[in-house]
């Protein structure tokens, strides 16, 4: 395929949930300029909308969001070429996102439409086993047509413990579970936060600081949470606007710069990228861009870049981040691809030898 380099595979939509993609796709990062070049199909595989690696191990997974969902496993080699190891049944339907959890023994994947999480074993080699939990929640929300029942959009394990972030776009709320290494079973602690009511909590980040950031996916806001609630519910302590054009606008995801002095926001509908500075207390808008695009699905910070998938219209842009002032400025040309849902960086050293 190539030869060794930084790589970004970008996961998408397939024909089997009317996406136009062909499965993972490989693009070559420059990491001089950042610019990327497409260099072609990395691995054939059913909607493969979001994408993860191993902490450890050269293996890349991702969700297959189908009806019967499922989740596949592949080897990196040195060119960039994806290798299956495994494919397993989310016991769930249209899984939606997923990330290994500390020490690269279990993998972690949310079920949007079932509404719950599936906990895989992986072995010594990063290769996933049948699921050995899937853990429900109940609960809904106001919005009748989004938030009739539970929805698990992102599962975010604590770096540094046993606990499970897990956002529920249907019941506005943020599950905190707790992960045992050895079983591999969920255990529902609490609501870490409870957000406004349609709100529909999307994605989060934890920032440098230890706040959470969360985007509502249906109230089209940032929120951030800290700790201080009862029963060590984390409390909303602001909120802003994820974008300042009329209309409706869904944002989809978030990224923290560096620093962590600057906050991204992908929005659907008017198509944008929000920058907010970050102080630790409050967000503050710096600028909103065009993507250059239609339908921003996902964004991702590397370094100094910041690339959008822009679903509907089949491309990714590029955007250099003013180191000053924190504000994108779209850089050349974007690049096709059919229906992008993911971005995943690859650096030289996580492949395999």
């Amino acid at each position: 395929m190539s030869a060794p380099g930084e790589f970004v595979f970008v996961g998408c939509y397939t024909g089997e949930t009317g996406g136009e993609g062909e499965g993972i796709a490989l693009l070559r990062r420059d990491p001089a300029t950042g610019d990327l070049t497409r260099l072609g199909l990395a691995a054939r595989t059913p909607s493969p909308s979001f994408l993860a690696r191993h902490p450890t191990q050269p293996v890349l997974y991702a969700v297959n969001e189908m009806h019967a969902g499922t989740v596949s496993a592949f080897a990196v080699a040195g060119d960039g070429e994806l290798k299956p190891l495994g494919v397993q049944s989310t016991g769930a339907q249209h899984p939606c996102h997923l990330a290994v959890a500390p020490g690269g023994r279990h993998l972690l994947v949310a079920n949007y439409d079932s509404g719950n999480v599936a906990v895989f074993p992986l072995d010594p080699d990063g290769v996933p086993g049948p699921h050995c939990d899937l853990l429900g929640f109940d609960g809904s929300g106001p919005v009748a047509d989004r938030q009739a029942s539970p929805h698990s959009h992102m599962v975010l394990p604590d770096p540094h413990g046993p606990d499970v972030l897990v956002s529920d776009l249907g019941s506005d709320r943020v599950w905190r579970c707790r992960l045992d290494p050895a079983s591999g079973r969920l255990t529902l602690v609490a609501p870490a936060v409870v957000a406004a009511p349609g709100t529909g909590p999307r994605h989060m980040l934890r920032s440098a600081d230890g706040t959470l950031l969360v985007v509502g996916e249906l109230r089209g806001d940032l929120s951030w949470y800290r700790p201080g609630g009862p029963d060590g519910a984390l409390r909303r302590v602001g909120d802003i606007p994820s974008s300042t054009t009329l209309g409706t606008h869904h944002p989809s995801e978030l990224a923290a710069g560096r620093d962590g002095r600057y906050v991204y926001v992908a929005n659907r509908g008017p198509d944008t990228i929000a920058a907010f500075e970050w102080d630790g207390t409050d967000a503050t808008l710096v600028a909103e861009v065009p993507t250059g695009g239609a339908w921003p699905r996902h964004l991702a910070l590397f370094t100094d870049h910041l690339y959008v998938a822009n679903e509907r219209s089949h491309t990714v842009t590029v955007f250099r981040i003013d180191p000053d002032t924190g504000v994108p400025r779209r850089q050349g040309d974007p690049v096709g691809e059919a229906s992008p849902t993911c971005l995943l960086r690859w650096l030289p050293e996580h492949v395999s030898r």
